[in-house]
C-alpha cells in the first residue's frame, strides 16, 4: 500500500515498525474512521522486560498517541504454560507466586510510555489469568478446541523448526497457541479489541486468533507484526556483554541503560532514533545525515532520548553528565554505578579478580584474569597487569572510593561500607 490514511499506520511505516499486516486496507480504513482498541501480550518470564521488548511497548505508545486505546496484556495464565515459539526447548515452568511477582514488577515500566485510566483512549493493563484460570477443560475442548486443525498447527514455522530438529514439543506447549488465540477472542468480547500486535515470531499465533474469532462470530480481527530486531553486527537487541539490558531501574541503573544506547553501532543510529525515540522525523533526518566525529554526539542524543522516556528527563541528563565527566574530564562522577565492600574486607585485602567479579565486570575469575592480561582493567585510572594484585584501604582515593574500570566505558565505584 503506497500511502496509509490513518495516522497510526502512516507513523509506523515511516519509522520502520511494520513487518506484516493481515489486511492493510481493512485495518487502515478502521483506524481512520474510529477509535480502535489493540493489545500486545507480554510473558512474565522475569521480574523485568529487557530492551528487546521495547519495540512492542513503543508500538503501544504510538497507538495511543495517534488516538487509539492500547492494552498491555500480562500473561498470568499463559505464563503457566510458556510460549514455545522458536525456542530450542521447553521453558522452565514457573509457580503462580513467581508469575504474580514478575507481573507486579513488570507493570512499573509501562506507565512511562502509556497513560492508564478509565477514559475511552486510556490504556488498560489486563491479566489473561482473569479468564484462563477458570476455564472448564471439557467445555473449552468442545467450544474452542474443535476449531483448530492439528495439520495446520504443525505447519507453523515455530512448530516445524522444533520437529525438524527432532526436539521434543510437549502437549502443554502445543496448547499455548490455542490459549493465545482464545485471548484474542476473549479480549474482543470483553473490550472490543480488533487488533493484536507483536513481533514477527508471533504471526502464526496471531493469525490463529483471527481464524478462531471468525469461527466464533467476532467482527473482523486484524494482525500486525514488527520485525525481530538485531543490531548491525547481528547481536540480539536487549543483550549486552554483561547480560540483559533490563528496563526496571532496580535491575539496571539509568546510567548503565544510557551507556547501552550510547554504544550503539554507527549503522544502527538512524534506525534506532526512529524506533526508540519520539523525535520528529525531520530532526531524525538531520541527525542521520551527520557523520565522522559528529556521530558520537548523535549517539549521546539517542541515549538521552531513550533513557528519558523510561527513567525521566532528569535521570537521563544526569546519566549523560556522569558519562561526560567520566570520559571527557576523567573525574570521578558521584552517579557512577557503585558497590559496597565492607571496611574489614578492604583492611584484610581483596583479590583483584574477586573484586572484578563482585563488581559485575566479569562472570568468573577466569574471565576477569583474561581482562587483566589484556590490559583492560584499571584501578583509579591506572592499568593493572598483576592478576594477583590485592586491593585494600591504601587504594581508597581522596574522594573516599576506589574507581574500578574495565576498558574505556565500564566504571564501578567501590565504596568502603
Amino acid at each position: 500500500m503506497s500511502e496509509f490514511k490513518s495516522d497510526f499506520l502512516r507513523t509506523l511505516k515511516e519509522r520502520g515498525f511494520i513487518h506484516q499486516i493481515s489486511d492493510e486496507t481493512g485495518l487502515d480504513d478502521l483506524l481512520a474512521k474510529e477509535t480502535v482498541t489493540a493489545y500486545i501480550g507480554f510473558d512474565p518470564t522475569a521480574p523485568s522486560l529487557h530492551a528487546g521488548g521495547l519495540i512492542q511497548i513503543m508500538l503501544l505508545h504510538w497507538f495511543q498517541k495517534t488516538g487509539h486505546r492500547p492494552i498491555s496484556l500480562m500473561g498470568g495464565g499463559t505464563g503457566m504454560v510458556g510460549d514455545p515459539s522458536f525456542k530450542d526447548e521447553a521453558r522452565q515452568l514457573m509457580t503462580p507466586e513467581t508469575i504474580d511477582g514478575n507481573i507486579a514488577s513488570i507493570k512499573k515500566v509501562f506507565s512511562s510510555y502509556l497513560a492508564y485510566g478509565e477514559g475511552p483512549k486510556d490504556a488498560l493493563m489486563i491479566n489473561n489469568a482473569d479468564w484462563l484460570l477458570g476455564i472448564n477443560y471439557l467445555e473449552f475442548l468442545r467450544d474452542v478446541g474443535r476449531h483448530f486443525s492439528v495439520n495446520r498447527m504443525l505447519s507453523f514455522d515455530s512448530v516445524k523448526m522444533r520437529l525438524e530438529r527432532e526436539q521434543s514439543l510437549s502437549f502443554l506447549e502445543f496448547n499455548y497457541m490455542i490459549l493465545q488465540a482464545y485471548d484474542f477472542v476473549e479480549l474482543n468480547k470483553r473490550y472490543d479489541v480488533r487488533l493484536q500486535m507483536g513481533g514477527s515470531d508471533q504471526w502464526g499465533n496471531i493469525i490463529n486468533g483471527i481464524d478462531l474469532g471468525h469461527r466464533m462470530g467476532t467482527p473482523q480481527l486484524y494482525a500486525m507484526t514488527s520485525p525481530l530486531l538485531t543490531t548491525a553486527s547481528g547481536a540480539k537487541m536487549g543483550k549486552s556483554l554483561s547480560g540483559a539490558v533490563w528496563l526496571n531501574p532496580d535491575m539496571l541503573s539509568a546510567y548503565d541503560f544510557w551507556q547501552y544506547w550510547r554504544n550503539t553501532e554507527d549503522a544502527d543510529v538512524s534506525r534506532f532514533l526512529k524506533l526508540y525515540t519520539t523525535l520528529p522525523m525531520d530532526e531524525i533526518a538531520r541527525l542521520s545525515a551527520l557523520g565522522g566525529a559528529e556521530i558520537n554526539e548523535v549517539k549521546k542524543i539517542l541515549a538521552t532520548e531513550v533513557t528519558a522516556m523510561l527513567h525521566g528527563r532528569e535521570a537521563a541528563e544526569q546519566a549523560a553528565e556522569t558519562a561526560r565527566k567520566t570520559f571527557e574530564e576523567g573525574a570521578i562522577a558521584e552517579n557512577l554505578p557503585s558497590i559496597d565492600v565492607s571496611t574489614s574486607e578492604l583492611e584484610a585485602g581483596i583479590g583483584l579478580l574477586s573484586l572484578v567479579v563482585k563488581a559485575g565486570l566479569a562472570a568468573s575469575n577466569g574471565e576477569a584474569r583474561r581482562h587483566v592480561q589484556g590490559g583492560a582493567v584499571r584501578i583509579n585510572d591506572t592499568a593493572v597487569s598483576d592478576e594477583r594484585r590485592v586491593i585494600g584501604t591504601a587504594d581508597v582515593s581522596a574522594d573516599g572510593v576506589i574507581k574500578l574500570s574495565l576498558g574505556k566505558k565500564k566504571h564501578i565505584l567501590v565504596r568502603p561500607a
